[in-house]
């Protein structure tokens, strides 16, 4: 895999890390939540309104500031990830602290040539 096949796909969504992101911080700002997952504010403004309206979180103001619920009760929506624990994506997320991802995969360096005499 070469430097421009990296970030045209992902094995967890926007949805999915959003989620995550909140888990692990319930009063995060929307600017922090998308900073953390690589996506625009707005974008991260519809992915609470889309995983809010699904019922996997809820948000109540505290002052000037919003905290996050999540919903832990919650399964996968498609049918192929209804058996899919979704307190156990968050409490992975929980336990994890966020980690700088990667720029690129480090490159394995050749071994050092063996002189066949020596």
């Amino acid at each position: 895999m070469n430097g421009h096949d990296q970030g045209r796909w992902s094995f967890l969504t926007p949805h999915a890390r959003v989620l995550m992101v909140i888990a692990r911080n319930p009063d995060a700002l929307v600017r922090d939540i998308a900073s953390a997952c690589r996506i625009a504010e707005r974008t991260a403004q519809a992915v609470i309104a889309d995983l809010e309206q699904a019922g996997y979180l809820s948000r109540q103001r505290v002052g000037r500031r919003t905290r996050y619920t999540p919903h832990r009760e919650r399964g996968g929506r498609h049918p192929s990830e209804a058996s899919l624990s979704v307190p156990a994506l968050l409490d992975l997320a929980a336990a994890q602290p966020p980690q700088q991802a990667p720029q690129s995969f480090p490159q394995a360096s050749p071994a050092p040539c063996q002189d066949p005499a020596g």
